[in-house]
């Protein structure tokens, strides 16, 4: 599409886009001095709040109120299956089966149940493969992780960093990486989605790679859920997992998921930490001894879900499904990430002063873009947030815009475009 710098254009296109009722299904901040509205380009921090999500946590307040204990049991959403509602919505977001996919805990502590099990490392296969610059819950999880298996972090971890003046990762560097490292890598463990760059990794290939060498490979993917589409499956993946506040708008600190390969889901055998409710549901109130596990994913869990963030996260999931899932999604996504590139673009500073670090090949990136600001970054953020752009700083001199196919609108980018212009003018 050739896009055009005018306020007519962004609208003809909101007038166009089959998406554009849902911007209404979320409570949007105010803006500046309580006026209008926000614009709101931090979807990749936290999600909107869907107009439901108050009406389905009430509803759970009245079962609590009204069933306190047959709740888990009695109405229309007994707690016991509650997970079980979210399965099918969260395995195609992933694209999974729902046998491979269970909603539960948070996303670090999913990551380092999912380690115990798929980083099993020998006298002589105990490395660790991540990117450098990981988000540093996934650095701190596999550095207690890899000494608690008696290694030191930096012996086992291997960090993949980008060539010498380039910003993002070379998909033939990591598989060169993957096949050097050989029967020494136990384990990769990358983000799907590079939390501060934006790119996008060839899951497909790494995972292939990983398996070629005999390693166990997955995924982070608190980014990418909800913003890019996957195919854990198809992919091959062993385990992933990922929050659901970011582009699944489901509450802040609201519940993970993970996913664990369908292969894996009758080998009982394999070693977890175990809790109550990974037990086979069929006999779990026998209260037996002698751990027996769910079959799939759910066979991971350790305690009865957190009914009360489950219930937002099923209302921001039917959204998401009403919308027409990621296919519909994504289309909207790479035209709004597209036109804010456009618009950042023709702004026409150099490199010395501001670069997009986030790949332009929408096959590598979401919806985020990363803006290396090298002069007076802080200040270009602080106006931004004055004027009531909100997106995110991220030490030492980048700010994530991230436009949301489900509630920004093209008028927001060529919003953002405008103070961008104004602020490049004074330079």
């Amino acid at each position: 599409m050739t896009f055009e710098p005018t306020l007519d254009f962004a609208r003809q296109l909101d007038a166009q886009d089959p998406l554009r009722e849902f911007r209404q299904q979320f409570l949007i901040p105010p803006g500046p001095d309580g006026q209008g509205e926000c614009l709101y380009f931090c979807g990749n921090s936290l999600g909107l709040q869907p107009r439901t999500a108050r009406a389905a946590v009430e509803r759970q307040f009245d079962n609590w109120q009204n069933l306190a204990v047959e709740g888990h049991f009695k109405g229309e959403t007994p707690w016991m299956q509650f997970h079980e509602r979210l399965q099918g919505a969260s395995a195609r977001i992933v694209g999974a089966k729902p046998v491979e996919v269970v909603v539960m805990n948070n996303l670090t502590t999913n990551l380092h149940l999912l380690l115990i099990t798929f980083y099993q490392p020998t006298a002589t296969r105990y490395k660790v493969l991540m990117e450098g610059g990981a988000f540093p819950s996934d650095q701190y999880a596999l550095e207690t992780q890899v000494q608690q298996r008696g290694f030191a972090p930096d012996e086992a971890i291997v960090e993949l960093v980008p060539r010498t003046g380039e910003h993002t990762l070379r998909t033939e560097d990591i598989l060169a990486k993957i096949e050097e490292l050989g029967d020494s890598l136990c384990t990769v463990i990358m983000g799907g989605l590079n939390y501060y760059t934006g790119q996008v990794y060839d899951m497909g290939a790494i995972t292939a790679a990983g398996h070629a060498v005999g390693a166990r490979v997955g995924f982070d993917l608190a980014h990418a859920a909800g913003n890019v589409e996957l195919h854990l499956h198809d992919w091959d993946v062993d385990f992933a997992c990922w929050c659901s506040y970011k582009y699944l708008n489901s509450s802040p600190g609201g519940v993970s998921g993970a996913f664990v390969h369908e292969r894996f889901a009758d080998q009982p055998e394999l070693l977890r930490l175990a809790g109550w409710w990974g037990y086979d549901e069929k006999e779990r109130f026998q209260m037996k001894k002698g751990f027996k596990p769910m079959r799939g994913a759910a066979g991971w869990q350790l305690s009865n879900g957190a009914v009360l963030t489950m219930a937002v996260h099923e209302a921001a999931l039917q959204v998401h499904e009403a919308a027409g899932g990621m296919p519909a999604l994504r289309r909207k996504s790479e035209l709004l990430t597209g036109y804010l590139e456009f618009l950042i673009t023709r702004l026409g500073l150099g490199r010395e002063q501001l670069e997009i670090i986030t790949p332009a090949d929408p096959a590598q990136r979401g919806c985020q873009l990363s803006l290396l600001v090298h002069r007076n970054g802080r200040d270009l953020f602080e106006h931004l947030m004055a004027v009531g752009v909100i997106g995110d700083w991220r030490e030492p001199n980048v700010i994530r815009l991230a436009p949301v196919p489900l509630y920004n609108t093209f008028e927001d980018v060529y919003r953002v475009g405008e103070v961008l212009a104004e602020w490049a003018s004074r330079q």
